[in-house]
């Protein structure tokens, strides 16, 4: 297949998924959404045992795309409404993916694009890797990554994330249990690689069961807060405070909030 927003490459027993915006910092838009969904089925029916997630050029993944911005400011309930059901979706599809899944973060990883690299069972990071959920500061909520978040650092680094709206670097993201290493410059590829031939070592049907056990501790409750998440973050587009921080985000300047 061809995809327009992603580069998927399938060599043996590993599939990579590039991220392929570096013009635009790999931000998230409806057509990269379906794609990766669209990748990631791919490689499951592939041969494939591991998949990698990375970014081209000097990120991750920056975040919602501009234009997705402005969007969302002429979107109906409805359409706002599907509109988070999809990220939804995508985040809780590579949290219970069936195998195995690395994220090779190359650089900044912000707001869903955090959500993304910190979903997959392993988070190695470049030390110039830098991490946050910003969405606060444009009067927009963290809804959806927040169902994962806490299940990852805990309730009280959560709130601090999440509510200060913070960019950390990758050493802080380690000692938070956000990420699983940090790997030297230049040697990202190579310990990604070192990793997935550990995974591929091991029994598949073993992998694929514990996987399989893992999500069902989860996933009543899950599913439960992603519904509460999805509501939260639709409502909250049709708020003053939201269009004011989306205004004074692509004006930039300072928002001028007004409290509802």
């Amino acid at each position: 297949m061809t995809y327009q927003t992603l580069k998927l490459e399938l060599a043996a027993e590993l599939a990579t998924v590039t991220l392929d915006r570096p013009e635009k910092r790999n931000a998230i838009s409806t057509q990269m959404i379906e794609d990766v969904m669209s990748a990631l089925g791919q490689a499951e029916s592939s041969p494939a045992r591991v998949v990698i997630l990375t970014g081209a050029g000097k990120a991750f993944c920056s975040g919602m795309d501009l234009d997705a911005l402005k969007a969302i400011a002429t979107q109906s309930p409805l359409e706002n409404l599907e509109d988070s059901r999809r990220f939804a979706r995508l985040l809780r599809r590579i949290w219970s993916y069936p195998k195995p899944t690395i994220a090779a973060v190359n650089g900044p990883a912000i707001a869903g694009g955090c959500g993304i690299a910190a979903v997959c069972d392993f988070t190695l990071a470049a030390p110039e890797a830098k991490f946050g959920y910003t969405e606060v500061r444009i009067g927009f909520i963290p809804a959806i990554v927040s169902v994962f978040l806490r299940r990852q650092v805990g309730e009280k680094a959560m709130r601090d994330l999440l509510l200060s709206g913070r960019i950390i670097e990758a050493a802080e993201a380690l000692r938070l249990g956000l990420i699983t290493k940090i790997v030297p410059a230049g040697e990202l590829t190579a310990a990604v690689k070192e990793l997935a031939a550990t995974l591929t070592a091991a029994s598949p049907t073993s992998l694929l069961k514990t996987k399989r056990l893992l999500e069902e501790f989860e996933r009543v409750e899950v599913d439960r807060e992603l519904e509460l998440a999805i509501a939260e973050n639709a409502q909250i587009r049709s708020t003053p405070d939201f269009r004011e921080g989306l205004s004074s985000f692509l004006e930039k300047r300072p928002p001028r909030w007004s409290g509802s």
